[in-house]
């Protein structure tokens, strides 16, 4: 049993440079992309992600908040689900906020491009794997 979860997870999540975000189509179906580690997080219970505001997955998220991000350690070979909502933000105060030097790359109208938009999620459970031992944990 984890001593510490948000220590234990935090370190995890902080030391990956990709996450793994989860939407559900139209029939059903979980569908998973690799994403850039999120811009910020709250504990372990918020992350915000970026995403062109016209990509398939904020289409998804629109019609069904569902969601799952995961995150992986290979050298460790560990790793944590986490159950919980995504919304898509287009406010500009969040879109300024979220914002890092070198995403006019993705978005090369800057932070008012309306193609640009932001990813909260916010969770509710998780299950933590590591020492061939899964964890289950509520957030």
């Amino acid at each position: 049993m984890m001593r510490n979860p948000e220590q234990t997870i935090g370190n995890l999540i902080d030391k990956q440079k990709i996450a793994f975000i989860a939407s559900v189509d139209g029939d059903g179906f979980p569908n998973i992309k690799a994403m850039l580690s999120p811009r910020k997080r709250n504990g372990l219970r918020e992350y915000w992600f970026t995403t062109n505001t016209s990509s398939m997955r904020a289409g998804q998220y629109r019609n069904n908040h569902n969601a799952c991000i995961y995150f992986y350690d290979s050298r460790f070979f560990r790793g944590v689900q986490i159950r919980g909502t995504m919304e898509v933000l287009e406010d500009a105060a969040v879109k300024e906020e979220i914002w890092q030097s070198g995403d006019e790359l993705y978005y090369p109208q800057g932070v008012t491009d309306p193609d640009y938009c932001v990813l909260k999620f916010t969770a509710q459970s998780g299950r933590y794997y590591a020492n061939f031992k899964s964890e289950d944990f509520e957030i």
